[in-house]
């Protein structure tokens, strides 16, 4: 073959002998188009999330007048910390403490109530022919979607009449009702657990209960940490019920913080308390509420991906 002579390869040759096409890997305009558009999303969400908790973490780090007039981003200094601490701690003699352990308990007593309910509900209804199923599982659906504040009022009449309201148990008995919970569980059973291992086992001579116990919770771990995550967090964050059921001192720590914003003088002008809260203090107080919720996210977030990942495909 001679040095003029040229080779001619049929089309699609380049890709078939490891040649790269410096034209097919030119980005396209549309593709051009498509990451500024991603890349704007996320730079929107960025400043509309990150931005404010970056504002609320350096917040209690510094004096009023360092917090309205300096760099918003800067950081004030420990002593000015350790200053608005003190100023907290002193608030009704540590009451911040009060409402965060009225908090945790009515939620950890939800929680529980909640999750010994909602598991095997979702079981039943995903493994379990009996009559009515098809009636319950919709009414499941339709409550779940009833607002939570529109279920208080009636709450409250219910639990008046009762005689409960200002007991925990005017706050530990709404939160346990969860119809989210047992959706979720039972579309985690209908779509991630076989039913014939199920099945297997009741060959085998087990009963329904050790079934359940022995080898359908077991498989629903995941699920079953998704369903106390959300469960917890929903009540956690819970205001106007507790703030209708419990009020003064058997409050939680969100109604506690209405209480201290209700003291700001720049949000209450006409307030007249002989004790005043600083914006710094009720940063710092707001950065305390969220604490526990973000400390049981960050030890619990291994069981919540695989809860939120299960169930996507069918067994």
């Amino acid at each position: 073959m001679s040095a003029t002579e040229t080779i001619v390869r049929p089309r699609g040759a380049k890709a078939r002998y490891g040649m790269r096409d410096v034209e097919t890997e030119r980005p396209s305009p549309a593709r051009w188009i498509g990451r500024v558009l991603a890349w704007s999303v996320i730079g929107f969400f960025v400043l509309f999330f990150v931005v404010p908790m970056v504002w609320l973490v350096l917040a209690p780090t510094k004096t009023p007048r360092q917090l309205l007039l300096e760099n918003p981003f800067s950081f004030g200094g420990f002593d000015t910390l350790a200053s608005n601490w003190g100023e907290l701690m002193a608030f009704q003699n540590g009451i911040v403490w009060v409402w965060l352990g009225n908090a945790a308990l009515y939620s950890g007593a939800a929680l529980v109530i909640a999750l010994v309910v909602s598991i095997p509900a979702g079981y039943a209804l995903a493994m379990v022919e009996f009559k009515l199923r098809r009636t319950l599982l919709v009414a499941t659906l339709i409550v779940m979607l009833i607002p939570n504040t529109a279920l208080v009022l009636p709450t409250f009449l219910e639990l008046s009449a009762l005689k409960l309201v200002g007991t925990p148990l005017s706050v530990i008995l709404p939160f346990s009702f969860f119809p989210f919970g047992v959706y979720l569980t039972y579309i985690y059973f209908s779509t991630a657990v076989s039913r014939d291992l199920l099945n297997a086992a009741r060959i085998d001579g087990a009963g329904e209960f050790r079934v359940f116990t022995q080898i359908a919770m077991p498989l629903a771990t995941p699920v079953i940490a998704l369903v106390g995550f959300f469960n917890l967090v929903g009540n956690w964050n819970n205001y106007f019920l507790p703030f209708v059921m419990v009020p003064g001192r058997r409050a939680p720590i969100q109604v506690g913080l209405a209480e201290l914003l209700s003291n700001v003088p720049l949000f209450n002008p006409t307030t007249v308390g002989s004790v005043t809260i600083d914006l710094p203090v009720l940063a710092l107080a707001t950065i305390l509420s969220v604490a526990p919720v973000l400390i049981i996210f960050l030890f619990s977030q291994r069981f919540l991906v695989s809860g939120m990942t299960a169930g996507g495909t069918k067994e």
